[in-house]
């Protein structure tokens, strides 16, 4: 680490090679470290485990293997199903609290010795193929994939919870930081539609995120509807992204936290960041102060989730009256010739600046990973998401226009707006109290962020796609303990070294990504039901599902290729609504909904992927190269270790003598 801070400042002293093994180095001994903790933590008597038991049960195999459930393992072998007592049909129940050996992160046949890794290498055409037809069913979400944690959350969450968890994760660095770069730099006063056509794309996603969150109440959020609507293949590429989102966003968060910290401080930002020279422009400024923000986060979200609770909707309250002070405040020095250049950079302006501003409605989704602890999902999860929602668009479009009216779009200050302006209409101390609210906000969004992003992993690693050391729910807490550490060391580790504008339109991909894949498995669940919809239906659908996506790609690449023009967009419009039409017309809808329903199917999911793709287009090509090569990476990894453990597991937890329509997780599902 002294070399490293040496080699900062004096850049001869210390070749560029020697530096990044120094960083490797330093960031290996910070993950001995963050294990230590870990390790330590758990041996502490508030942490410790239930006593480790031993069950026998008659008739058991000898063929039998270890799946992980977080907390403890199940032998599971010829008809025994992971998930404990319950699950079990025969066979030996092991548990034991949880290590760290291999046992722990990769228990599958495959990864038992070199010569059965190498078996399941050759096989990997086969079992892809299986993962791909692959669909897991609600049923088996709720029970036996929950049941691999071990334990099982609290449920003790209200609609009162879920709203001011949806404010607390939702109004922070997007509308305190991106607001002032996107006004200056891309739309102008015309922010105020972007964050309107960016809040409708958001709201139609809230519409769909419900509906499944009362339907398939479990922790997975988006990668658990994917897994049973999509499959597992489009679920794991969603995961990898949904993984993505949640790092790049709470690190983003975290960097504009220091920002405003030092704002609060009458520092510059950089002031309290350590420049690297001898790293490229984006990734040279260090940011000591957002590791520690997000270490003091990870202690707070492994304690409790209803403490964590009561925490949020407090500070959001405090948040809710400081938003209303800047509004008031505000509009007391408005002047309306501000607002004369409306559109400087005109329609194609007011849309980029969507694309990006999108980032500032990211974080609702963490609301549906809560499902899962929440007392009446059906009554709750509506009024939680959609109150959360409205709520937040209407606060984000009053105060862009507060901003607007204050000074002139040209000199809004792009790190932080709002202080600044104060300062500029010469209420210099009002900056205090925005920085004050601003770094409330930012810290219950990451505080939100850690559980919603741990439980999104939790329910991955229950399906080993990732390891499933990280699945542990504890049984004192009912947090997940490793999951959150985890995702918040990744976050801190990108926080550290990348900036914010690179950050949120990386965010905003992948955002929109999957809000466009959870709209397109809304439909298939509607419209598509294994037995029942026949084979002319079924290729009907797929027919206009494509024309609906084809349709919008083609809008998204024409309006991306900055062509002049108009003549394209109805023709391309035009496709849409058709095949829109067509699938309601056409195509009799499969399922209705139990409990809660997505209004005006197919018309509102077949809009959200529209607006979605479209805005995709609007993001620059370097933020898509950076989406390329994550992707890839992901299937890296799919191809070499997580098909192979979760085909493993999918296997041994659908025996050959279970119900042909209860086996879909075991591949050829259609």
């Amino acid at each position: 680490l002294i070399r490293i801070i040496r080699c900062i400042h004096h850049r001869h002293h210390l070749s560029l090679l020697a530096f990044y093994i120094d960083i490797i180095l330093f960031l290996s001994t910070c993950v001995t470290a963050l294990i230590s903790v870990v390790l330590t933590i758990r041996s502490l008597p508030f942490f410790l485990p239930p006593e480790e038991e031993e069950v026998e049960e008659e008739g058991g195999k000898s063929s039998s293997w270890l799946v992980g459930t977080g907390t403890g393992w199940v032998e599971m072998g010829e008809g025994i199903i992971p998930g404990g007592d319950q699950a079990a049909a025969s066979g030996t129940v092991k548990r034991r609290g949880c290590t760290c050996s291999k046992e722990d992160f990769l228990p599958e046949p495959s990864f038992q010795s070199w010569s059965a890794y190498g078996k399941a290498m050759k096989d990997t055409l086969p079992r892809l193929c299986d993962r791909v037809t692959a669909r897991s069913m609600d049923q088996k979400e709720l029970t036996e994939v929950k049941a691999r944690s071990g334990h099982e959350m609290k449920r003790d969450l209200s609609w009162w919870d879920l709203i001011w968890f949806g404010i607390g994760a939702v109004i922070g660095a997007g509308i305190f930081v991106l607001t002032g770069l996107e006004a200056q730099s891309a739309a102008g006063p015309a922010v105020i539609l972007s964050y309107v056509v960016s809040g409708v794309s958001a709201m139609l996603s809230v519409f769909c995120y419900t509906e499944f969150a009362v339907e398939i109440p479990v922790a997975g959020g988006s990668f658990a509807y994917l897994r049973v609507e999509l499959g597992d293949f489009m679920a794991f590429i969603a995961a990898g992204n949904i993984l993505l989102e949640y790092v790049i966003g709470g690190a983003a968060v975290a960097r504009s936290w220091t920002s405003y910290f030092a704002t609060l401080l009458n520092h510059h930002p950089n002031d309290f960041r350590i420049h690297a020279t001898a790293l490229k422009e984006d990734y040279s400024w260090l940011d000591p102060i957002a590791v520690v923000v997000l270490a003091a986060v990870c202690v707070a979200a492994v304690l409790s989730t209803k403490g964590t609770s009561r925490f949020n909707y407090i500070a959001s309250i405090i948040h809710v009256v400081i938003i209303l002070f800047i509004i008031v405040a505000g509009l007391t020095k408005a002047d309306t010739k501000n607002l004369s250049d409306f559109a400087p950079f005109g329609a194609r302006g007011i849309f980029n600046a969507s694309a990006v501003l999108f980032f500032a409605y990211v974080g609702f989704d963490a609301v549906s990973t809560l499902a899962e602890e929440t007392k009446n999902p059906a009554r709750d999860i509506p009024i939680g998401l959609v109150g959360a929602m409205t709520i937040t668009t209407a606060a984000y479009c009053l105060l862009a226009l507060t901003l607007c009216l204050m000074v002139p779009y040209q000199k809004i200050d792009p790190d932080a707006p709002f202080s600044v302006a104060f300062s500029a209409v010469g209420m210099d101390w009002a900056k205090y109290i925005v920085a004050f609210g601003a770094l409330k906000g930012m810290t219950t969004v990451l505080l939100v962020s850690a559980v919603g992003q741990a439980r999104y992993l939790t329910h991955i690693a229950r399906t080993h796609m990732v390891p499933p050391w990280l699945a542990n729910v504890h049984g004192r807490t009912g947090t997940p303990i490793n999951a959150t550490i985890v995702m918040l060391f990744a976050t801190a580790v990108i926080a550290f070294f990348t900036k914010l504008d690179i950050l949120s339109n990386l965010l905003s991909i992948s955002t929109l990504f999957i809000f466009m894949l959870v709209a397109l498995a809304l439909l298939v669940r509607r419209y598509y039901l294994s037995g029942e919809t026949s084979p002319t239906h079924r290729n009907k659908l797929v027919t206009f599902l494509l024309a609906i996506l084809l349709s919008s790609v083609a809008m998204a690449a024409y309006w991306g290729s900055h062509r002049d023009g108009w003549w394209p967009y109805p023709v391309i419009v035009g496709v849409w609504f058709l095949s829109t039409l067509g699938l309601h017309l056409s195509v009799p809808q499969a399922r209705a909904p139990k409990l809660w329903g997505v209004p005006m199917v197919p018309w509102l999911p077949s809009l959200s992927i529209a607006i979605n793709i479209f805005l995709l287009g609007s993001i620059d090509a370097m933020s898509f190269v950076r989406f390329g090569i994550w992707t890839a990476f992901l299937l890296v990894y799919y191809f070499f270790i997580g098909l192979h453990s979760s085909y493993d597991t999918a296997k041994a937890s659908s025996p050959a003598a279970v119900d042909p329509v209860k086996r879909l997780e075991e591949g050829n599902g259609h």
